[in-house]
């Protein structure tokens, strides 16, 4: 680990800049930023992780969802849109249910590893 080491007053010298500005440019913009950070935060609820290991066996109706949450349909339906929002979910309309599958089966296994 580097200590700091700003030589010559308060400020960083020149090659500190240049490689200071060298990493800030490799960040992504602030857009992209905010972006990931709502992904993230769709994952940080409870009821959200269990609906994806529910998923992760298959697509199931929101019907069923319910039944296993064992929670009313508007509190359901409120976490499965942000789930669809955030890029996890897909769906699809049959008849008067709608039928939630995962985006990527793997999300389970990749949230597996983050944590």
């Amino acid at each position: 680990m580097r200590s700091c080491e700003i030589g010559g007053g308060d400020k960083p010298n020149e090659d500190q800049i240049k490689r200071l500005k060298k990493i800030t440019s490799e960040i992504p913009a602030d857009e992209v930023l905010y972006e990931n950070a709502n992904v993230i935060k769709a994952l940080a609820d409870p009821t959200r992780l269990k609906i994806l290991h529910l998923l992760k066996h298959g697509e199931l109706c929101v019907c069923e969802i319910i039944t296993a949450m064992e929670k009313p349909q508007p509190t359901i339906s409120h976490h499965l849109n942000i789930l669809k929002r955030a890029g996890f979910l897909k769906w699809r309309k049959e008849g008067v249910w709608i039928h939630y599958s995962l985006s990527n089966p793997k999300i389970i296994d990749i949230l597996d590893k983050l944590i």
